[in-house]
Order: C-alpha cells, then structure tokens, then sequence
C-alpha cells in the first residue's frame, strides 16, 4: 500500500515505492523533483498542460475546519488520511501552475443554510483574481437557492459543486427544483459527490440521480470519484445521459484501491467513456502525491489517446479552453 506515512507534516524524503512490479521514486511534494515529474508526464504524452476539474480552494477558515475534520477522525475511521499538500493557499496555487494545470476548481460546498451564497462570493472573487481557476458556485436547499444560482450563472459561473454527503440533503428536495432546471436549461456542469464512499450517507447511492435525471434528462452531472463505489451503477448513468459525466477523482490509486477498488471486469467499458471521463485530483486534501494520482491514470493501459483525453482534452473541450 501507498501512501504518506503518518507525520505532523505532509512533506516526506523520497523513497523507493513498488508500484506495479518496478520501483518507483516518490518525489517529495512542493519540490523541484515533483514539477519535473508531473510535467514529464503530460509533456510525454504531447498535451500542453492538465486540466484538473475537482481541486478545493475554500475561505481559510472552512479549509482549516477540513483538515481539522481530516486530522481528527477523517472520513475513514481507523484509516490514517494525511494532507499532502498542507500549505498556505499561494503555495498552493503556485504549485498547480508549476505542475502545468492548466486550468482548476475552487470546489466549495455548504453544510447547513445560508452558507452557500457566502461561499459563493469568495469563489467568484478568487476566480477573480485566479485567472486559472473556473469560476466555481455551489448551492444548498433553501428558498433563497434559485435565486442566487441565478446570479452565479448570469455573473459566468462555470462549474457548480453539490455534495450530498456533507450537505446531508437529497437532490430530490423541492426546494432544488428551480435550481436544477436552471442548470438544465443553463448547461452549467456540476460536479456531484453523490457516491457513497467514502462513508455512505443518508442520501448518497445511484437511485436518487437517476430519479434526478429522468427529470432532467439534460442535467450537466460530473460524477465525482467515479461514483465510488457503486462503479457499475454511475458508469451506466453516463452510458445511457448525454450529458452525465464521470471524473477520477482518487479512484484507481492505490489508497482508493485498498478500500473500494474499481472493478477489472468494468475497464473495457471506460474505453466507451473515454469522451466523458474528466481528470480530478482532490488536491490539496490528498494523502498521496500527485504524480501517483498520475500514475493511476496512465497505468490502466488504455492506450494515449484515452489518457490525453482524460487528462486533458474532455475538460478543455467542456469549459472552452483555448488549445
């Protein structure tokens, strides 16, 4: 298994790591050797860069509340999850330009009322000032939703995030009716933790998305972290919905492999999806390096092509980035 061994800090000397029958060195994060190493891989595969749909940049105060949350319990009890990247946000923000992203989220999500208009005005002044970053809003069921999705899309909003297990809510809630059918008519994506991993909550799981989607056929969703683990249910939903969506977001790495892994059986049919699997990291709220999340991606062996669309060419193509 492979992972940050337990410490007060994220930062790690290298060290030889078996990762797929060879010995891989693990550069240690923020450093030089890091850069060159996430670098390496997108400039072998000839892209100009990553696009990394699911990063979190959060008001200082919320993001110290995640990785107190992290650090005490995490979302797996009796598994160890370290914050690898653990830095200040201009730190953080450098390091992803250094790595060649060419483009990422400030993925913000509520956990009660009248939170998510706040967290949306320090995600469009960070867009603001981050040109890299899209422009990101989340929302959360309340009579003052619809209005203020509202304004997210008329002020450009590019991606929306909605997460069900923290938010503790349904996507089925009617006071979601007028967002839902804003983003439909708006085709804004939104990138939706809705699996139930890594802890199951009340309303996660497949069934309430497709009761959603048959709905709004036309939703923009992003699944994130593949679904995991209903993998077979969401790769479905993204077989049968135009516009459904999956993103990588820690799957097939070794950490998420040790707890839920993708099924063998299931990967031919990722070569189906190849247009509709997008590259995310989680970073900075990791506990791995990023070249392994990389790694992961590469060593399904689904040939280039695949990986230069999932690294890179689904995004650009979805939010309009310039080639």
């Amino acid at each position: 298994m492979w992972r940050t061994p337990p410490s007060t800090s994220p930062w790690r000397p290298s060290s030889p790591t078996p990762r797929g029958g060879c010995i891989v060195t693990d550069p240690t994060p923020f450093s030089n050797a890091e850069t060159e190493g996430v670098r390496a891989i997108w400039q072998a595969l000839g892209l100009p860069g990553i696009v990394d749909v699911h990063t979190h940049f959060m008001p200082r105060a919320v993001m110290d509340k995640v990785w107190a949350y992290f650090d005490s319990v995490g979302p797996l009890v009796g598994r160890e999850w370290p914050i690898t990247y653990r830095a200040d946000e201009d730190v953080r923000v450098a390091t992803m330009q250094g790595f060649g992203v060419r483009a990422y989220s400030s993925l913000v999500y509520p956990h009660k009322p009248d939170m998510a208009e706040w967290l949306n005005g320090w995600a469009a002044d960070f867009a603001a000032h981050h040109p890299d970053c899209l422009h990101t809003a989340t929302f959360y069921p309340e009579e003052s939703a619809t209005q203020y999705v509202s304004r997210a899309i008329q002020s450009g909003v590019r991606v929306f995030k909605c997460h069900i297990q923290v938010g503790d809510f349904t996507v089925l809630d009617s006071l979601l009716d007028g967002v839902w059918s804003q983003i439909a008519d708006s085709r804004v994506p939104v990138i939706i933790h809705c699996g139930s991993g890594p802890a199951p909550g009340t309303f996660t799981g497949p069934e309430p998305i497709e009761k959603l989607l048959h709905r709004f056929p036309s939703l923009p969703l992003i699944v994130a972290h593949m679904g995991t683990p209903e993998y077979t249910e969401f790769v479905d939903l993204a077989l049968r919905f135009d516009n459904v969506r999956l993103d990588t977001t820690m799957s097939f790495t070794d950490f998420a492999e040790e707890g839920a892994p993708f099924p063998r059986e299931l990967r031919p049919r990722l070569l189906d999806l190849r247009d509709k699997i997008l590259f995310g990291s989680d970073f900075p709220n990791i506990p791995y390096g990023y070249v392994h999340a990389l790694e992961a991606i590469t060593r399904l062996d689904l040939g280039d092509d695949w990986v230069r669309a999932v690294l890179h060419d689904n995004a650009a193509r979805l939010f309009g980035l310039d080639a």
